[in-house]
């Protein structure tokens, strides 16, 4: 199994000073997840005053020149609302400086600022993933391409350049739950990344079971198609630390986005709730977070998780120590477990 951490790089103000010290922070914990023998560092898009990264190829070419062998992906990049050929030709940048490490998450955004920022109708929010994914797809396969849709001008016979080291240059498909969204990743032969944030992980399982079936009906071979699940995750020494640690922030973070879209603030029972066994939150020690994966892997048989410590105001030094524990102790924990032979 891949193990990797993604960060949505949040800010406390939205002003350039702040911004600047959370990027130097976020190249320390890139670096950091590649000495303890991390193998994924993802970094999100967003256009809100809470969150540094808007352009996250930028990021990740920053990150690919001072590190030799993580693989970096967007988390995620919002394709519905961005250019497929720019897209691609800065990932395409991102692989070529990394040595052959660049990755496209894709997805459709958990948040709609983009959608007027550029220019699209939130009504057309599927249309604009499902049109735009397959002219990504058509300039992954091709240099030149042809091609017309309804949300962007037509190519014809366009070159794009530049062209990556990875043939193909990968990309995945990011989903929070919907059947939809993963049909569509199986029928296209993509790797599936889910995203578990609330409710009971187990809840997921029937959601990728759908996944690999539409895969296998659509003729690629399911066992070939990677599957990661990205988790709000924090480690510290014990698992009392770690609750104290990470709740405030997240509790603060969650009620805040909880005005935005009518949810009721976070308690601290519901959190208590999401760190418990089956919760959604893998918040505790080293020992009681690689339980919580080996429990999902039992579940979902996925190749790769990411873990996303910096939610909310957690302080720097918290997620360092806690992406350090994550590569030190939970991996190898957590393989061992998985890799170690059944009793009958």
């Amino acid at each position: 199994m891949e193990f990797g951490t993604y960060t949505f790089a949040e800010a406390p103000a939205a002003s350039g000073e702040a911004s600047a010290r959370r990027f130097q922070q976020l190249l320390e914990e890139a670096e950091l997840a590649e000495r303890v023998g991390l193998q994924v560092f993802g970094v999100g898009e967003h256009h809100r005053p809470d969150f540094a990264v808007s352009a996250p190829a930028v990021v990740l070419a920053a990150i690919a020149a001072r590190t030799r062998t993580l693989r970096l992906t967007s988390a995620v990049t919002v394709l519905s609302s961005d250019d497929p050929v720019r897209v691609f030709q800065a990932f395409a940048t991102v692989d070529l400086i990394s040595g052959g490490r660049a990755e496209i998450m894709a997805g459709r955004g958990s948040f709609i600022e983009s959608f007027p920022l550029f220019g699209y109708d939130l009504h057309d929010y599927d249309e604009l993933f499902a049109e735009k994914l397959d002219l990504l797809l058509q300039i992954r396969a091709s240099e030149r391409v042809t091609w017309q849709g309804r949300h962007r001008a037509a190519l014809d016979n366009a070159a794009v350049y530049p062209r990556p080291l990875q043939d193909p240059l990968p990309v995945w498909i990011a989903v929070g739950g919907n059947p939809s969204s993963v049909v569509r990743a199986g029928v296209l032969g993509l790797p599936l990344a889910v995203a578990i944030i609330g409710g009971q992980p187990e809840s997921f399982g029937p959601l990728v079971d759908l996944y690999r079936r539409a895969a296998q009906e659509s003729g690629h071979d399911a066992a070939d198609l990677p599957v990661g699940i990205n988790s709000h995750t924090y480690i510290a020494d014990t698992g009392q630390r770690a609750r104290e640690e990470f709740y405030p922030g997240y509790a603060a973070m969650m009620s805040r986005i909880g005005r935005e879209r009518g949810w009721s603030p976070m308690t601290e029972a519901q959190f208590d709730a999401l760190t418990g066994p089956r919760g959604a939150l893998l918040v505790g020690s080293p020992e009681e977070v690689a339980a919580k994966i080996v429990f999902q892997h039992g579940v979902f048989n996925h190749q790769r998780f990411l873990a996303q410590m910096s939610v909310g105001p957690v302080p720097h030094e918290g997620v360092l120590r806690s992406i350090e524990l994550f590569g030190t102790k939970v991996a190898p924990a957590v393989r061992a477990a998985i890799e170690s032979p059944r009793v009958p």
